[in-house]
């Protein structure tokens, strides 16, 4: 997992108005929450938040106005449906021990059994339960030579050392689907049709 070092600045400023100036200054609005605790309203620099959050789960190290040092991973991102920025960002503060429930993505490798089946991914992201500090980027699995049928549960998934499901383990994550037959065309359809 990455730490990535972000300097914050505390607003008191809010609204639409007060989100708008801070976007047109290439900077993103955003809360760091805490358990039990009074929310924080933070600035964060906008290309520097968007290159880290490109790496799922990523640990963020914030410098709140030069005073104090959080450590935060993402809850919420909301990006700009036409343009792709950011717009807001819901961080959670968590300290170097604690255990999270986060989603993991789940990535397939190999090929399957010929014969032209398709792989479906049920759930694309795993959930599970680790500590903040070492959470894995990806989970990778391996679907060589499945056949049509088959399924790999969540229990079927090695996990990292001090990592726990989220879900139950019975869960499906990837099944083969059989191949679909496609149906006749043009002249062979007509005389089959007529058969």
């Amino acid at each position: 997992m990455s730490e990535v070092k972000l300097a914050a600045e505390t607003r008191t400023e809010f609204g639409k108005g007060a989100a708008r100036r801070i976007r047109r200054e290439d900077k993103v609005p955003g809360v760091l929450y805490e358990h039990g605790m009074v929310p924080i309203h933070l600035t964060l620099p906008g290309h520097e938040l968007l290159m880290a959050l490109r790496t799922p789960n990523v640990l963020l190290s914030l410098d709140i106005d030069g005073k104090s040092n959080e450590l935060a991973i993402p809850k919420a991102v909301q990006r700009d449906p036409l343009k792709g920025h950011l717009v807001h960002v819901d961080l959670l503060m968590v300290k170097r021990g604690e255990r999270v429930v986060v989603e993991i993505p789940v990535v397939a490798e190999g090929e399957l059994a010929p014969g032209g089946n398709l792989l479906e991914h049920v759930l694309s992201a795993l959930s599970v339960e680790a500590e903040a500090t070492t959470i894995a980027d990806q989970l990778t699995v391996s679907v060589q030579g499945l056949t049509a049928g088959a399924a790999i549960h969540a229990k079927d998934i090695a996990l990292p050392s001090g990592v726990k499901l989220a879900v139950d383990e019975d869960t499906v994550v990837l099944q083969v689907l059989a191949a679909q037959a496609e149906e006749p065309t043009g002249e062979e359809g007509e005389e089959a049709a007529q058969a």
